[in-house]
């Protein structure tokens, strides 16, 4: 018996192992998929909300398809054009941050102060900058072949009409149609809410940096939005573009305010807003944010880490939902508030 129960578990984790294999190698379908399935999620409630109102299924399909590809098409020509300007200007912006690090190195010396500027300058800023341009030229790659997406979104939200009883069917009824409405709720309300707040952070960062008068405000507020869906780490590595290219635009004072303002932003939207509207039981620890950036990064890129957070969530809330797999809910979570439930 033991011997089976070895040679299963060999055979469930090769298992595992070829289908991440699949998963990779086919990343460029995976990708609009995944995708369509996340904006199918998120626009499931505009597109019920048209049905309820009376309207036929296709008539409340098209209204939401029409605002969101106007939508799209106006981000995506205010973005288009800055990320190529951004581009073609990021090793002049290299060079300057290059020269700023030299002089406080130089003033550094005349005091008597030895700083570790050739370490940091071994960290190459160009490289930082091009981080972020590469997050958003993956997802303008990936909605450049948008028709695939849209095309998947929208048989996606036609079938969304049935989905439930198609799943409580095909699962033999293991999960009853109520834990399985409960699991879809849940799921809709994480990502409606996160990609309202996030939205949010966008605004607040695009109207911080337009007054402050940093160059490619809007390019910065869209890679705030798209980070705002990695907790803790996210609204990190969204500030340093934008603190290193305020630096050498306009000095260190402005600077110091931009990392202050986005610091702010993250204290009062991701540790007090998002907490109270989300719920406390939707939170991952900081080991499971990072180990899922690493797997998702690699399985999927850099659209795998911006995906990655609420690929996780939604594993996360699955697994809550079963007593056998809820232990697994709670290993994903922080754990803060164990000790309230249990009381």
């Amino acid at each position: 018996m033991e011997k089976y129960k070895v040679g299963y578990s060999f055979i469930v984790m090769a298992s595992v192992v070829i289908v991440l294999a699949g998963i990779k190698n086919a990343s460029e379908i995976v990708i609009p998929i995944l995708l369509a399935m996340f904006l199918a999620i998120i626009l499931s409630p505009a597109y019920d909300f048209f049905r309820k109102k009376g309207l036929p299924d296709v008539v409340s399909l098209i209204l939401v398809m029409l605002f969101f590809t106007i939508f799209l098409s106006l981000v995506a020509s205010l973005l288009g054009s800055s990320v190529d300007e951004f581009s073609s200007n990021i090793d002049l912006y290299s060079q300057r941050l290059t020269g700023y690090f030299q002089d406080i190195k130089n003033f550094a010396l005349s005091i008597g102060v030895k700083l570790p500027i050739d370490e940091l300058s071994s960290i190459s800023s160009k490289q930082i900058m091009l981080f972020a341009t590469s997050i958003l030229k993956s997802m303008s790659s990936v909605f450049t072949n948008g028709f695939i997406v849209l095309f998947i979104l929208i048989f996606m939200l036609l079938e969304s009409n049935h989905f439930i009883e198609k799943i409580s069917y095909a699962d033999s009824l293991s999960w009853s149609v109520n834990q399985i409405k409960e699991i879809v709720s849940k799921i809709k309300e994480y990502m409606v809410l996160k990609a309202i707040i996030s939205v949010f952070t966008g605004f607040v960062i695009w109207i911080a940096l337009l007054l402050i008068g940093t160059d490619y405000a809007f390019l910065l507020a869209v890679l705030a939005f798209l980070l705002n869906f990695i907790p803790n780490i996210g609204s990190i590595i969204a500030a340093v573009p934008a603190v290193l290219l305020t630096l050498v635009q306009l000095g260190a004072i402005s600077a110091v305010l931009v990392a202050g303002i986005y610091l702010s932003v993250n204290i009062v939207i991701g540790s007090i807003v998002e907490p109270k509207v989300m719920g406390r039981g939707l939170g991952l620890s900081s080991l499971v944010v990072f180990l899922s950036l690493i797997f998702w990064g690699w399985l999927l890129g850099a659209i795998g880490m911006l995906l990655s957070i609420p690929l996780t969530i939604i594993a996360k809330i699955v697994f809550d939902a079963n007593e056998k797999t809820k232990w697994i809910a709670i290993l994903l979570g922080t754990g803060k508030y164990l000790k309230e439930e249990k009381s």
